[in-house]
Formats: C-alpha cells, structure tokens, sequence
C-alpha cells in the first residue's frame, strides 16, 4: 500500500513538473556556495525557452547520473529556433564540455530534465549515506521487516 501510494504520488508530480524525474539530490559541490551536497532540488519543465543563468538538471549520453549545473551560455539556432546550452557548475573552473559525450559541444532540450525551482537543504543525506554505505541500507531494510513480521495488526 505505502509502495503503490509513493508510486502514485511520484506520477502525479511527473504530471505536474513536466519533468521525468521532478525531485533530485545534490550528489557533488560543484554548485557551492549556492547548492550543497545533500540538498533537495525541486524541478519544474515547461515550455519556456531556457535562459543563461538558470540552474538545471541534465542527463549525458553514456552516463547514468543526472548532473546539476548553471546555464552559462544560450545558443539559438536560426534556422530552426532550437536552442543549445553550455552549463558550468558554479565551483568549477570551466565549463562542462569535458562531463558532456565525446564530441558533444552544447546540450540539446532532451537533455535537460528540469529547472531548479525549490530546494530543501541537507534532507537528501539520507540518499547519499545508503548509497555510499550499503550496510546502512541493509540495517534499515532489516529493521523494517522485523517491525513488520512482528507487528500485531
């Protein structure tokens, strides 16, 4: 029940946000001072043209963790009206030609999964710490079944 509710509420959120994945967890300091690791990002997409300075969420060919950065630099194409975009993390030194696909200059719209609208500091902890301490995670699910098994209902 609790598995199908959060299945539910996560699908109404991708409804909402335009994004498929409308909540993501700062994994790295790239985006220090402004986003720490750990933090909750909100993320909404919509049809607006993405502009330099907005901070988003993109995913690269060939890796499987999303990244976020800031825009820094907006390039429309005439001919079509589609937009290309460079992004640098804030704490960095360059920009992200270097994390994109190889070869690969500027990020196209599909890449971008959402803008930055909302954060919640330090809450996406949690993630990181099962993440990196798989034992952590398995305590957890242990307890959980335990409480489970021996409740009374």
């Amino acid at each position: 029940m609790i598995v199908t509710s959060a299945l539910i509420i996560w699908k109404a959120l991708m409804c909402i946000t335009g994004s498929e994945s409308p909540v993501v967890v700062v994994l790295s300091g790239s985006m220090e001072p402004g986003f720490k690791r750990g933090d909750i990002l909100f993320l909404h997409m919509s049809k607006d043209p993405i502009r330099a300075g907005e901070i988003v969420v993109f995913n690269v060919d060939g890796r499987e963790i999303p990244i976020v950065h800031r825009v820094i630099k907006v390039h429309e194409r005439e001919d079509t009206g589609e937009v290309d975009v460079l992004t640098k993390g804030d704490n960095n030194y360059g920009d992200d030609r270097l994390l994109y696909a190889q070869g690969q200059l500027w990020l196209q719209r599909h890449h971008i999964m959402g803008r930055a609208v909302g954060f919640l500091p330090y809450v996406g902890w949690v993630t990181i710490i099962m993440t990196e301490k798989p034992i952590i995670k398995y305590i957890l699910i242990g307890a959980l079944g335990l409480l489970v098994i021996t409740s009374k209902d």
